[in-house]
């Protein structure tokens, strides 16, 4: 998956944006202001996602040279994933896509319905 393909997808989810918020250089991927998905645009080798804290484990064990512990992120629950490696691209959009649940799932029911109203349920 290329930066291109990572951001395609990411903006295919209900309600997402994505700005700068730290430095021209890293991208975040948000739903309702809370962030998803962040990655450097200008090295495009990584992005960090959100997840389970025992699948972030699991992800960990089983692909321990492409899923890393969060860079400069809670390590519990977020991962690195390394973009260089070969990894079916059907996974990393499954992490993509568990992130943005995980974020959405810990809304405020306010924001929530809104985002259904806008979007539609998911």
């Amino acid at each position: 998956m290329h930066l291109e393909s990572l951001r395609d997808f990411c903006l295919s989810l209900p309600g997402c944006t994505e700005d700068f918020p730290f430095d021209d250089n890293i991208l975040a991927f948000r739903v309702s202001s809370k962030i998803f998905v962040l990655t450097d645009v200008d090295e495009g080798h990584s992005f960090n996602v959100k997840c389970d804290p025992e699948r972030a484990i699991e992800l960990r064990e089983h692909y321990p040279d492409t899923i890393l512990p969060g860079y400069h992120m809670n390590k519990k629950h977020w991962n690195t994933v390394l973009l260089q490696a070969d990894l079916d691209e059907k996974l990393l959009r499954e992490l993509i896509q568990h992130s943005y649940e995980r974020i959405r799932n810990s809304l405020p029911k306010a924001q929530k319905l809104a985002l259904d109203e806008a979007y539609g349920a998911l």
